[in-house]
């Protein structure tokens, strides 16, 4: 679903909500003061964190005097990043944006009315983009390609997956575990939200460029194959039966395939003259037929886990009944 409209005020919020915006940040000397003031600005109510990387430009101390709240993960990563704030910050609604001051902070109290009103677990902010320079060609296209083998995969999808800027209900960050390293991170969100089939939203925001000075961190071609390689990972890992079925069936049908003559010349002579190809086609039809029962098997262990996984989320408050 994609919700679009004007931004709502702040004051529509209910004021006893603990609102937290977490901000990863890595170098980002030109734009973290920008962008923390920003939040400040769109949610005077929150708590402004920013979980500093390893900066070596000042980024730290330049949002501390900012008004942040500073915290060093040591850890090279952004999904070492967000397990530590997810894990660390005590909210109600949590708000995540990259430190970079491209994601668009005024957009923050409509996401979190969207969320209060529908009781949602999280709001993708769907990045919308007037100025090539903010969004490259490269990491368009590799959006769309992504986005799309997420829902060749999962039968659903968002329409911006690698978005950074999403605001998360408190169930939803304290029973996701975070198991990412890096840029992948925000695949691993929307694979969980979807295996759980929770109640999720999108609001198209805009993107501007990062201000002059600022370099982004993310590699087209390095992270790219690293957020493809995630998708894989969790599709065989949630969607055994998928997976080990298909290869199961591609081998079942070479084995059909080579063993077809041998049927035939032996529906005619009586004998299996090639007699390899007969041993090869058998092997390949019991790899096959063992492919089969361990999707079948894995499916039993990770439906069990999905269930655990839903209780855990579960335990926690939905989003509305924090509304009074």
């Amino acid at each position: 679903m994609t919700v679009s409209g004007a931004v709502k005020d702040v004051t529509s919020l209910p004021p006893a909500l603990r609102i937290a915006v977490l901000l990863p940040c890595y170098n980002e000397a030109e734009a973290i003061a920008q962008t923390v003031e920003a939040f400040a600005k769109a949610l005077p109510p929150a708590k402004i964190y920013v979980y500093d990387n390893n900066s070596t430009d000042g980024s730290r101390e330049i949002a501390a005097r900012a008004g942040a709240i500073v915290r060093s993960v040591r850890q090279q990563g952004k999904g070492h990043v967000v397990r530590r704030m997810f894990a660390d910050v005590d909210a109600d609604i949590y708000i995540m944006a990259d430190g970079d001051a491209t994601y668009d902070a005024s957009a923050a109290p409509a996401m979190v009315a969207d969320m209060l009103m529908d009781n949602l677990d999280m709001v993708v902010g769907a990045r919308k983009s007037e100025v090539d320079a903010a969004y490259r060609p490269g990491h368009r296209l590799g959006n769309r390609l992504l986005t799309g083998l997420l829902r060749h995969l999962f039968g659903r999808s968002f329409t911006d997956i690698l978005s950074g800027y999403r605001v998360f209900s408190r169930r939803f960050v304290k029973s996701f575990p975070v198991l990412s390293v890096g840029f992948e991170i925000e695949t691993e969100m929307s694979v969980h939200a979807l295996e759980l089939r929770m109640p999720v939203a999108e609001r198209t925001t805009a993107y501007a460029a990062r201000p002059d000075g600022s370099v982004s961190k993310l590699n087209t071609v390095r992270d790219g194959w690293r957020i493809l390689r995630t998708i894989f990972t969790l599709f065989r890992v949630e969607q055994p039966i998928w997976f080990f079925g298909a290869i199961g069936g591609g081998l079942a049908l070479a084995a059909l395939i080579l063993s077809a003559p041998l049927f035939v010349t032996y529906l005619e002579t009586g004998l299996v003259p090639r007699f390899p190809t007969a041993i090869l086609a058998t092997g390949l039809m019991i790899i096959a037929a063992l492919n089969g029962m361990c999707g079948l098997i894995l499916d039993t262990v990770v439906r069990g886990r999905r269930e655990m996984r839903r209780l855990a989320y579960l335990t926690f408050p939905a989003p509305a009944d924090l509304a009074p």
